[in-house]
C-alpha cells in the first residue's frame, strides 16, 4: 500500500475502517472519510494548520472562481507532462479545491491523494470529494512509502526537498506554484513603506530538473464585501492591515495584482 505508518514507517493495511501496521499502530478512518496520520507526539500544537475560520474563508473565496485560471493552467500542464500516471499527491491540499478539479480533469484511472496538516480543512474536503484519499499529516514527514507517486502538486505549501524526492518515482512530475514578483503588490503597498517584489528567479529543488516555467498574471477585482473579507482572511496580510484599512476596503472595493510563478520539475 502507499500509506506507511507515521510512527514506525512500516506499511499500513486497511481493515474495515482502520489502518494498521505490523507493529499494531492503528489509525481509524474518520466518518468524513479522511485518515489522521499525524500522531500526537509529532504535533507542535493542539490544532495545527489553518483554523475553521481561515478554511471557511478560503473555501468561499475559491469556490467563487477567482483563482480558476490558476487551477486551469496547473491542470493543463499536468495533462501535458503526465504519461500514464496512476498515483498523484496534492501537498497542502486544504479544502480540496485544486485537488478536486485536477482529479476530474485527469479521469477515473488516476488515483489522487491529498495531504494537509489542518484537520478542519480535510473534514470538509473528504466529505465533499469522497473519491480523493485525504490524510492529515505533515508535509515534512509524509506518511507514504518511497517511490509512491507519478505526480505531485504543491501550491504554496512548505515541504522538505528530501521528502519530495523520497515519495516520487524516478521520472515523476512535480508542479509547484508560488508568488510571482508582483503578487498582491497593491496590498503590500498599504502595509509597507517600501514593499519588495518576490523573486523572479527559477527555483531549484535537489533531485529534480526544471523543465518548464510559466508566469501567470492578471488583476483581481473585488467589490463584494463578503468576498473581500474572505480574501483578506485567507492571506497573511489580514494580520497586518488595520481594522480601519479593512473597513475601507470592504466599503470601497479594491483591485490588486495576481502573479503566480508555476514551475514543472521532473524527478531524476
Amino acid at each position: 500500500m502507499i500509506y506507511r505508518c507515521p510512527i514506525c514507517e512500516q506499511a499500513l493495511t486497511l481493515q474495515d475502517k482502520t489502518w494498521f501496521c505490523a507493529s499494531n499502530h492503528r489509525f481509524d478512518r474518520a466518518k468524513e472519510g479522511y485518515v489522521n496520520l499525524l500522531p500526537v507526539q509529532k504535533k507542535k500544537s493542539n490544532d495545527p494548520g489553518d483554523n475553521k475560520e481561515m478554511m471557511f474563508a478560503r473555501r468561499e473565496f475559491l469556490n467563487k472562481g477567482y483563482y480558476q485560471e490558476l487551477s486551469d493552467n496547473v491542470n493543463n500542464l499536468a495533462k501535458t507532462f503526465l504519461k500514464e500516471a496512476q498515483y498523484g499527491l496534492d501537498i497542502g491540499c486544504g479544502e480540496g479545491y485544486y485537488s478536486s478539479r485536477l482529479a476530474k480533469e485527469l479521469g477515473e484511472d488516476f488515483a489522487l491523494f491529498g495531504l494537509d496538516i489542518s484537520k478542519s480543512a480535510l473534514k470538509y474536503a473528504a466529505k465533499r470529494y469522497p473519491d480523493i484519499a485525504f490524510s492529515v499529516a505533515s508535509s515534512f514527514d509524509m506518511p507514504y512509502a518511497d517511490d509512491s507517486f507519478d505526480f505531485m502538486l504543491r501550491i504554496y505549501a512548505p515541504s522538505l526537498e528530501t521528502e519530495l524526492k523520497r515519495v516520487i518515482k524516478s521520472g515523476g512530475i512535480l508542479i509547484t506554484v508560488c508568488a510571482g514578483p508582483r503578487h498582491h503588490f497593491a496590498l503590500k503597498e498599504l502595509i509597507y513603506d517600501t514593499p519588495k517584489e518576490h523573486t523572479q528567479e527559477a527555483s531549484s529543488i535537489e533531485g529534480f530538473e526544471l523543465i518548464e516555467q510559466k508566469r501567470l498574471e492578471s488583476t483581481l477585482h473585488l467589490s463584494d464585501e463578503n468576498d473581500i473579507r474572505h480574501f483578506l482572511q485567507m492571506t497573511p496580510y489580514n494580520w497586518k492591515l488595520t481594522d480601519e484599512q479593512k473597513q475601507t476596503l470592504s466599503i470601497t472595493g479594491f483591485e490588486c495584482e495576481l502573479d503566480f510563478k508555476i514551475e514543472v520539475f521532473r524527478a531524476l
